[in-house]
């Protein structure tokens, strides 16, 4: 079985929320694929502060607070569906605090997230309101933990974008042509991760 995290990065319920739980949705009846989805909001996430604790006593963070439960659901998928709103032309901070906060598995644990994949969906007010530069961070902020990013089809190009208008999930849903190409793009994760884990059992890796 190949589990697929849903991450969305909004501090609220809104566009960013729909279109990550309509692409997951699209690809419910795949055989050996599951979903989840885990969503900042609400959580408490404090940055990285480079401490080095981790470095230091080979340990997980030692900061107290909602990281460490989401991490583990974070570890123990197979592949991942990032998605955040634009803020100041990136992703939110919440987002970010998440990333920098995986400093452990890098220090301690760098097996943890090796032969994963992810991919990247952004939603902005205006129509040409950043996207593109959030996924872009999105994409860099998969590869500095080592996760494979996958593309989406022709035309999606490297991730899902949408233009909600500020209209929340309304404005979401009004926009079915990026509900389509982030439907698009998850199923070619779940394909691929599919494929990697056929052939890992088939090579007993």
């Amino acid at each position: 079985m190949v589990k697929i995290l849903g991450v969305c990065g909004s501090p609220r319920s809104g566009a960013t929320e729909k279109m990550l739980r309509e692409a997951l949705s699209s690809i419910g009846n795949v055989s050996g694929v599951e979903t989840e989805w885990i969503t900042m909001r609400g959580k408490k996430i404090a940055p990285c502060n480079n401490c080095n604790y981790c470095k230091r006593e080979k340990n997980w963070c030692v900061i107290k607070d909602d990281m460490q439960e989401i991490l583990e659901k974070f570890v123990e998928a197979d592949a991942y569906v990032v998605a955040s709103p634009v803020y100041v032309y990136t992703v939110t901070p919440q987002l970010l605090a998440f990333f920098s906060r995986m400093r452990p598995l890098f220090h301690v644990y760098p097996e943890k997230l090796r032969n994963k994949f992810g991919v990247a969906m952004a939603t902005g007010g205006m129509r040409n309101g950043g996207q593109e530069m959030t996924i872009n961070t999105i994409i860099n902020l998969l590869l500095a933990k080592g996760i494979n990013v996958v593309s989406n089809e022709i035309g999606g190009y490297a991730g899902a974008m949408l233009w909600s208008k500020d209209k929340e999930a309304l404005g979401a849903m009004e926009d079915d042509k990026a509900i389509e190409s982030a439907s698009k793009l998850v199923n070619k994760l779940a394909e691929v991760a599919l494929i990697y884990d056929a052939g890992r059992k088939a090579v007993n890796v």
